[in-house]
């Protein structure tokens, strides 16, 4: 279920543009974010901090869209969600000597340090990827182009999450081995 609900946002998103327009589209967008993180914490119990930043960044960036009749605000935010992820995951690991993707997932996932560095790097470099690819269709691209891309695009994430599977499964410790920390 929780799956479905990831990708149902951007679905309506999707059938709000194609139906009306972007500022349908961002209206909607932005009641169904706020629906899914209403589901989540009711499920979970609470919102996990990239939730908190994703719905605040919808919320702010469809407002300002939606406020200043200006579509670019609604194109830019992926930019903006993956620069950030990208950028505090860059801070935490080579500045402050943290690695927030161990902090986060660690207690479902024991793996050896090394492994948790190359996984935060990996992602890291997927962050920046992201963004810097969103920013160029978003920037060069018709707003339908861009809409196609934000629907189409969620091929790279599913690929992305299969190739860190497949890195993971080879690396997973189970409870009893030794996992430094």
């Amino acid at each position: 279920m929780k799956q479905l609900l990831d990708f149902l946002p951007i679905l309506l998103f999707f059938g709000a543009f194609k139906v009306y327009d972007i500022y349908v589209a961002t209206g909607v967008i932005m009641v169904a974010t706020t629906l899914q993180m209403a589901i989540l914490y009711k499920l979970d119990g609470g919102l996990q901090t990239m939730h908190k930043v994703t719905l605040a960044l919808v919320l702010g960036f469809g407002a300002l869209t939606l406020g200043l009749h200006d579509e670019r605000f609604v194109k830019i935010k992926p930019t903006v969600l993956y620069a950030f992820t990208g950028l505090a995951l860059a801070i935490g690991l080579w500045i402050l000597k943290k690695n927030f993707l161990k902090m986060m997932l660690g207690a479902q996932l024991k793996m050896p340090d090394p492994i948790w560095r190359n996984l935060t790097v990996i992602w890291i470099s997927y962050s920046l990827f992201m963004a810097t690819l969103n920013a160029y269709v978003a920037l060069l691209y018709t707003t339908e182009q861009w809409v196609n891309f934000k629907l189409w695009g969620y091929a790279f994430p599913l690929v992305f999450l299969v190739g860190q599977g497949l890195y993971i499964a080879r690396h997973l410790q189970s409870d009893e081995k030794e996992v430094s920390s």
